[in-house]
């Protein structure tokens, strides 16, 4: 089997992926609503039209990210005090997954009966996803600020022996 060598932040390539595409879909998440709710408060629904594709596109672009996330994460030295909530954001980031593209297509039906018109329901479901992206934000940070997951100093002081 080829092995790909490894760098100093214990991966394959320059610098981990799954960030880069997760920021992207916050990105995309959090604009969708912010879309949705002035478009519901100033009714301008050209708005409307916006936060839909900004959901649509994030509904894809969540699988790329957990996919590389689970793939990272399976790459990273990990240690005891890391995994409960390495594996908290693991469960959080698959569910998230099912509940971006649960709500994108409860958008793309909505805006199929109604482009002018979002019903009350559904900002508080988006609320509910914006709840649960910024609790999965905060577990991510957590494991790159706090335990260092393939932060480099870190990755070398495990492969030295040290572990914290």
């Amino acid at each position: 089997m080829l092995a790909l060598p490894l760098n100093s932040e214990n991966l394959p390539y320059p610098d981990p992926l799954h960030p880069i595409i997760v920021h992207f879909v916050i990105a995309m998440v959090f604009f969708s609503f912010f879309c949705d709710v002035v478009g519901y408060f100033t009714r301008n629904h050209r708005l409307y039209e916006v936060s839909f594709w900004n959901m649509f596109v994030a509904a894809i672009a969540i699988f790329l990210a957990v996919i590389f996330g689970q793939f990272e994460a399976g790459l990273a030295n990990t240690y005891a005090a890391v995994q409960p909530t390495l594996n908290f954001h693991t469960v959080v980031g698959w569910s998230l997954a099912a509940i971006v593209v649960a709500i994108a297509a409860w958008r793309f039906v909505i805006r199929n009966r109604n482009p002018l018109k979002l019903p009350p329901a559904y900002l508080g479901a988006a609320t509910f996803l914006i709840c649960l992206v910024s609790l999965q934000v905060y577990l991510g940070s957590k494991l790159f600020w706090v335990y260092g997951l393939h932060v480099a100093p870190v990755v070398e002081a495990m492969k030295q022996g040290v572990t914290p």
